[in-house]
C-alpha cells in the first residue's frame, strides 16, 4: 500500500521543512510531524507558526546556530572530563548564540507576542561566556590566562632564545667543523649540524645524524643546561593550562543544567521559525479549525506546484454533504484536486500554514488515501488487486472523523464490475460518515451521486475549443469524459466515432461538434523488400561441382571445386592451382555427369592425400591433428 505522505507528496512538504531549520533535533521534529489529535495542542502550534512568521516577517531572521555536538560537551563536563581549549571555545561560541537569541527576543517584545517572552527563559551565563572569551583564543589557552602561565611562558621563550645564541655561537667559532651554517632542532634539542669527522672537537652530546651518515646534530654542552631548565618551565606551563582548562569544565559542568535548558529552548525556537520560514516560502495562511466537519478552501494551490501556474481551486465539503465524486476529462486535474484538498488539510493540522486565500479546516483522526496503481511485482499483485487490498484497507479503518481520497475509484477492470464496485465502496464510505472524495469517469457513479442526499458531483472544466483542461472545479455539476469530443476535434472520423457511440452507447451520439468529414489520410510506412532472384544468380547458378569448364580469355580447362556465391563468383581448379573467378569468364566444357559416376567424391580431386586420410581416422576415432584447407 503506497504510503498516504508519499501519495499526496506531504513527505516533501515535511523534508523541505527540515531544511529550514538549524538544529539536529528541530530537524528531526520536522520530520517526524504528524497531525495533532488534541484541539489544544493544534491551537498552540498554529499560534506558534503565525507569531513565528510575524517575528520574521517584522524583526528579520533570529540569530539561531546549530548547536551541533554541544549536548555531548556538557555531559563530558559532568562526567569529570578535561575539555580541551576548541570545546570550550564551542561552549563559549554557544552562549554568545544565546545572548544574541536572548537580546531578539528582547526587541521582539514591543510586538507583544507570547514566542518573545522565551526570552526570559534564556540564561546567556555572563560570567562563563566572559571567562572563556578571556582564556581561551584561537584554539588554545591565551597567554594572558593567568599572570603565572603569562610569565612561564616569557621565561621559555628567553630560555628558548639562550640556547639557540649557545649553539649559534659555537657555529660561528666552528665554521671549519660544520656542514651547515644554521642550528636546528631534533627531538626537542638545539643541534648543531657537524661533519662526522669533527665529531670530537665539539663538546656536546650526539641527538641525531643525517641520512648518509656525514652529518651529525650535536647538542653543544652549554645548551644543554638550558634544555633542563626549559624541560621544567614547560612543566609548569602544562600544569597551569591543565589548571585553567579543568576550572573552566568545572564551571561548564556547574551550568549544565541551564544550558540544557537553553538548548532545548532554542531548538524550539528552531522548529518555530522554520514553521514560520516554510509559511512565508509558500505564502501560506493561518487556518480556521473546527471539530464540525467541515472543510472551506478558498483558492487553495498545491504547495509543490508553481505558484505562477497554479490554478486556484475552490472546494467545500460537511454539513449535509459528506462526500463529493469528482468527474471530467483525463489530465483535467481531478488527482492534482484532492491531492490539494488533502495536503493543506494535513498540513493544516500539523500545524502549518495552509496554501490559500481562506481556509476552514476541521480536524481528522485519520487520512486514508488510494492513489496511484500500487503495482507490487515482488507480490505479483495486479493493478486491480493492489487497488481492492487498499481500499479493503481503508474501509476496515475508516470512521466518522476520518477523511479519505480515492483516486480512479473502481478502475483495471471490467467497466460494468468496477462501476458496481465503486457504488458498493462509496456506500460503505457514506454509512460511515467520514468525508471523503473520489475521481471516476463511470457515468452510472455519477448518477449515484445525483441521487443520494450526502452526495454531490463535482466537475472538472475543460476548453472545447483549445481541448485544455481548465484544473478549475464546479461543485454541484458531473462532468464528462468528452472522449469523443477530443477524437473529433483531433481529426477522428464521424464513421469511426458512430461505431464508437453504438458500441458504448447503442446509439449514436451526435454532441461532438459538427462540420466537414475528416477522411483518415493513411501515412505510407517503409517497405520490406525481398530478395530477388537475379540474372546473375540464375546464370551462375547453372554451373556444378565438378563441371569441367573453360577459363576465359586464355581459354585453360578448370573444373568447378567450389559453385558460385550470391555476387556470381566461383571457384576453379587449374592445373596448378585453385583460383577465384566471375562465372561471365567461365564457359562450360563437358557436365560433371558426363565426366563422374552419381555420388563421386570430389574430395578425391580436390583434397590433399594427407587430409583424406585424417578424415578417414575422424570417422573411425578421435584424432587432436587438423585437416587444413587451400
Amino acid at each position: 500500500m503506497i504510503g498516504m505522505e508519499q501519495a499526496i507528496e506531504f513527505d516533501k512538504i515535511k523534508k523541505q521543512l527540515a531544511e529550514l531549520a538549524l538544529t539536529d533535533k528541530a530537524k528531526q521534529e520536522c520530520l517526524n510531524l504528524t497531525p495533532y489529535l488534541s484541539e489544544s495542542r493544534l491551537a498552540a502550534a498554529q499560534r506558534e507558526t503565525e507569531e513565528a512568521k510575524y517575528l520574521l516577517e517584522h524583526a528579520g531572521n533570529p540569530p539561531l546556530v546549530s548547536l551541533k555536538g554541544i549536548m555531548e560537551l556538557i555531559h563530558m563536563a559532568q562526567k569529570g572530563e578535561c575539555l580541551s581549549p576548541s570545546q570550550l571555545e564551542e561552549i563559549g561560541n554557544a552562549l554568545v548564540a544565546t545572548d544574541r537569541l536572548k537580546t531578539y527576543l528582547g526587541r521582539c517584545k514591543i510586538y507583544e507576542i507570547s514566542l518573545a517572552y522565551e526570552e526570559e527563559r534564556l540564561d546567556a551565563q555572563t560570567e562563563l561566556k566572559e571567562a572563556i572569551h578571556m582564556q581561551i583564543r584561537g584554539g588554545r589557552v591565551d597567554d594572558y590566562a593567568s599572570k603565572f602561565l603569562k610569565s612561564v611562558r616569557e621565561e621559555i621563550e628567553r630560555t628558548s632564545e639562550r640556547m639557540r645564541e649557545k649553539a649559534e655561537a659555537l657555529i660561528r667559532s666552528n665554521k671549519e667543523c660544520m656542514s651547515d651554517s644554521f642550528s636546528t632542532i631534533r627531538n626537542g634539542h638545539v643541534c648543531i649540524p657537524v661533519k662526522k669527522e669533527y665529531k670530537f672537537r665539539v663538546p656536546g652530546s650526539v641527538i641525531d645524524k643525517s641520512s648518509t651518515g656525514n652529518t651529525l646534530f650535536i647538542e653543544p654542552a652549554a645548551s644543554a643546561k638550558y634544555y633542563e631548565e626549559l624541560i621544567l618551565l614547560r612543566l609548569d606551563e602544562e600544569n597551569e593550562e591543565r589548571r585553567i582548562l579543568y576550572t573552566l569544565t568545572a564551571m561548564v559542568a556547574d551550568i549544565a543544567e541551564i544550558m540544557k535548558q537553553n538548548i532545548t529552548i532554542m531548538e524550539k525556537l528552531d522548529f518555530a521559525f522554520a514553521k514560520g520560514k516554510l509559511s512565508i516560502e509558500q505564502y501560506g495562511i493561518k487556518p480556521i479549525i473546527n471539530t464540525d466537519r467541515r472543510i472551506k478552501l478558498k483558492s487553495a494551490r498545491h504547495p509543490l506546484i508553481d505558484r505562477a501556474i497554479c490554478v486556484p481551486l475552490q472546494f467545500e465539503i460537511g454539513g449535509s454533504i459528506t462526500g463529493i465524486v469528482i468527474t471530467g476529462p483525463n489530465t483535467g486535474g481531478k488527482t492534482v484536486a484532492i491531492k490539494t484538498v488533502a495536503i493543506n488539510c494535513i498540513m493544516a493540522q500539523c500545524g502549518l500554514h495552509v496554501t490559500c486565500e481562506e481556509a476552514k479546516i476541521c480536524m481528522n483522526s485519520q487520512y486514508l488515501c488510494d492513489i496511484g496503481d500500487g503495482q507490487d511485482l515482488s507480490e505479483n499483485l495486479s493493478t486491480f488487486s493492489a487497488h481492492i487490498i487498499n481500499v479493503l484497507d481503508i474501509l476496515k479503518r475508516v470512521d466518522q472523523d476520518s477523511f479519505v481520497i480515492m483516486d480512479e475509484l473502481g478502475s483495471g477492470t471490467d467497466p460494468m464490475e468496477g462501476m458496481g464496485i465503486a457504488v458498493a465502496v462509496m456506500e460503505e464510505l457514506k454509512k460511515s460518515g467520514a468525508l471523503f472524495l473520489v475521481t471516476t469517469h463511470y457515468p452510472e457513479v455519477k448518477e449515484y451521486a445525483a441521487k443520494e442526499k450526502k452526495l454531490q458531483n463535482a466537475r472538472m472544466t475543460f476548453d472545447k475549443e483549445s481541448l485544455k483542461p481548465l484544473y478549475q472545479m464546479i461543485i454541484g455539476e458531473a462532468g464528462e469524459s468528452c472522449a469523443f469530443y477530443i477524437a473529433k476535434k483531433l481529426g477522428m472520423p464521424d464513421s469511426m466515432l458512430k461505431a464508437a457511440s453504438m458500441a458504448a452507447y447503442g446509439k449514436e451520439n451526435n454532441s461532438f461538434p459538427q462540420g466537414k468529414e475528416k477522411e483518415l489520410k493513411k501515412i505510407p510506412a517503409a517497405k520490406i523488400q525481398k530478395k530477388k532472384n537475379t540474372v546473375i544468380e540464375k546464370k551462375a547458378g547453372k554451373f556444378h561441382l565438378g563441371d569441367s569448364v573453360l577459363v576465359l580469355p586464355d581459354k585453360k580447362i578448370g573444373i568447378v571445386c567450389q559453385t558460385a556465391n550470391e555476387k556470381g563468383v566461383l571457384r576453379v581448379q587449374m592445373p596448378d592451382k585453385k583460383i577465384w573467378i566471375n562465372h561471365k569468364r567461365v564457359r562450360l566444357h563437358v557436365a560433371a555427369e558426363e565426366l563422374y559416376p552419381e555420388n563421386y567424391d570430389f574430395s578425391i580431386i580436390f583434397d590433399t592425400v594427407e587430409n583424406r586420410k585424417l578424415r578417414h581416422q575422424m570417422e573411425k576415432k578421435y584424432t587432436d591433428r587438423t585437416i587444413y584447407y587451400e
